[in-house]
């Protein structure tokens, strides 16, 4: 049951990896960046993470970004933010929609978070080669 959880959550993270922009820090990266402090601590991103939550059919890999993103702007947790505002793009969010859910989070979480999230996006858009302005990040 374990190795099951543990293999649908390898298979559903890869989905959420780049194969075009491997030079962004992205799920597969992470687990591998903290194999060294514990081993189990890759069990449980992978096993929980994906394989149990990730893998729900609720909500649509896009949906369930944007929930993530939501989320993670409330919290100011940045550098997970900027894996999440990536992993956005891999999974077909446009920038349009990304600023959208950051907006939307105003009322809510207030303006400093958000302008750091949208901070982080256009970061994120710099690393793609994708200016603010174009529509170079809509999916074909």
């Amino acid at each position: 049951m374990a190795v099951d959880r543990y293999q649908r959550g390898m298979g559903r993270m890869m989905e959420l990896v780049s194969s075009q922009h491997s030079n962004a820090f992205d799920h597969a990266k992470l687990v591998e960046s903290y194999k060294d402090l514990d081993p189990d601590l890759a069990d449980y991103i992978v096993s929980f993470a994906f394989g149990d939550i990730y893998s729900r059919k609720s909500l649509t890999q896009q949906e369930q970004t944007m929930v993530t993103i939501s989320t993670l702007v409330a919290l100011g947790t940045e550098p997970q933010l900027k894996l999440h505002i990536n992993t956005g793009f891999n999974v077909g969010l446009t920038k349009e929609k990304i600023v959208g859910a950051l907006i939307h989070c105003i009322p809510y979480v207030g303006f400093p978070r958000v302008l750091n999230g949208l901070t982080l996006l256009k970061e994120v858009l710099a690393e793609r080669g994708i200016t603010p302005a174009s529509n170079a990040d809509q999916p074909k």
